[in-house]
Parts: C-alpha cells; sequence; structure tokens
C-alpha cells in the first residue's frame, strides 16, 4: 500500500470521504457525530493521508491540532472489502510517526458507543490507546467513547 497526502481534487477521494459520513449518519444522534467533511479536513492544522494499492483508495487517516503536543485521530476508515487485512494499523503507524517527527506526545480520539464500533475501539485499544474523558470541546456523551495514546 502507498500512503500519501490527500489529494482533495480526486473524486474518488470525496467519493470514499463521503461514504465513511454516511456509514456514520445512522449510528447516532447528529449532535454525537463528529467526522469531519470536507471543509473540516481542510481546515489549517488537519493532515490527511490515503492509502492506495494502484488507483484503488483502500484507507484514510488524519490528525487534527488540538494543542500543543496534542492531535486528534480523525477520518480512520479502510475501504470494507479490506477491513482486517492490516490497512488501518498501516495508515494508524503512518499517522503517529507523523505526529512524533512533529514532537505531538498525545494522540487522542473520539469514537462510538455503539456496537457498530465495536472493532474499532478493539483495534484501537490493540494499538495501546486506553479510554479517558472527554477532550477539546468534546462533553461526556453516552453515544461516544474517549481514547488516549501518549507516546
Amino acid at each position: 500500500m502507498d500512503i500519501a497526502v490527500a489529494d482533495f481534487a480526486d473524486p474518488g477521494l470525496v467519493r470514499f470521504l463521503q461514504d465513511h459520513l454516511d456509514d456514520l449518519a445512522p449510528t447516532a444522534p447528529a449532535q454525537s457525530q463528529h467526522a469531519l467533511d470536507l471543509d473540516g479536513l481542510r481546515r489549517p492544522g488537519v493532515r490527511v493521508w490515503v492509502g492506495r494499492e494502484g488507483e484503488q483508495i483502500v484507507g484514510t487517516v488524519a490528525l487534527a491540532e488540538l494543542a500543543a503536543g496534542h492531535d486528534e485521530l480523525k477520518s480512520m476508515r479502510t475501504a470494507p472489502a479490506r477491513r482486517g487485512s492490516g490497512v488501518a494499523r498501516q495508515l494508524l503507524d503512518h499517522a503517529l510517526a507523523d505526529a512524533r517527527r512533529r514532537g505531538i506526545t498525545r494522540v487522542s480520539l473520539e469514537t462510538g458507543s455503539m456496537e457498530f464500533f465495536a472493532a474499532a475501539r478493539a483495534f484501537y485499544r490493540k494499538a495501546g490507546f486506553v479510554e479517558c474523558p472527554p477532550f477539546g470541546a468534546y462533553e461526556e456523551d453516552p453515544n461516544s467513547v474517549f481514547m488516549t495514546l501518549t507516546q
């Protein structure tokens, strides 16, 4: 898999990211959905990468700056046909390596508390993330699980 900085002019990437939002839409009320849309991903302080095999997008990952030394993991998605094949681990490793190079010592994330997100929570735990209180602008929400990794 090749991992490169996202090109938002790529219609395939736009579709892939919209599919991510569409997958998440039925999982929680709107106020409990925190995935970034295209405008959010284009904000200053957000870094987005795309994993490709040939011309096919197989995954995305992003880091959003929260505070000095602290980033948030965003837009982590693996193409449904490739789930369980190591794509997510490679993308996470890439993002965490980038964070370390920039002096980021803490990476946090928000994910859902519903069964739909059980595999994601298990993946993050296996990668060393632990549950934590809400961070940044988040507030307690029964639909959310907050996790963090100190590196």
